[in-house]
């Protein structure tokens, strides 16, 4: 990030009242003020916790996928570790969007918007849970 200059009294000081053209995204940078820095962080740290949770279902599915060829396990588990990719893939997509509508709205003093994602996982991981219980159970009763 570079800082600009007051050119009026050359004191080298950064001028804070000058736009920084060189901040990306600008669609985010170029709204409203820069706010107390503390929000702008915890906004990028959960940004960075829905990417961290991406990774984690993508390392999952591969792991999964993995385990399962090697084991010469269901073809049920290779779709399982290609839905859990594919979450993981939109999770860190969803970071970036709800990262900008986030900073946007705190940069222009708006109120934060509601999590479009958090239900959405819930209901994933509660489907999921329930499924995974009922093919154990299938799975049991048929040996």
């Amino acid at each position: 990030m570079s800082s600009r200059t007051d050119d009026a009294g050359g004191s080298g000081a950064p001028d804070d009242d000058a736009p920084v053209p060189d901040r990306r995204p600008r669609s985010v940078y170029s709204v409203g003020a820069d706010p107390d820095a503390r929000f702008s962080l915890a906004n990028e740290r959960t940004a960075l916790a829905w990417v961290r949770t991406g990774l984690g279902l993508v390392g999952g599915g591969i792991a999964l996928t993995s385990f399962a060829t090697f084991a010469d396990l269901s073809r049920l588990l290779d779709v399982v570790a290609a839905a859990a990719c594919l979450a993981g893939a939109l999770l860190a997509l969803y970071a970036l969007v709800a990262w900008r509508r986030n900073e946007r709205a705190i940069r222009v003093g708006e109120p934060l918007p509601a999590p479009s994602a958090l239900p959405v996982v819930v209901a994933a991981v509660v489907l999921f849970g329930i499924l995974l219980a009922a093919y154990a159970v299938w799975s049991g009763v048929t040996r």
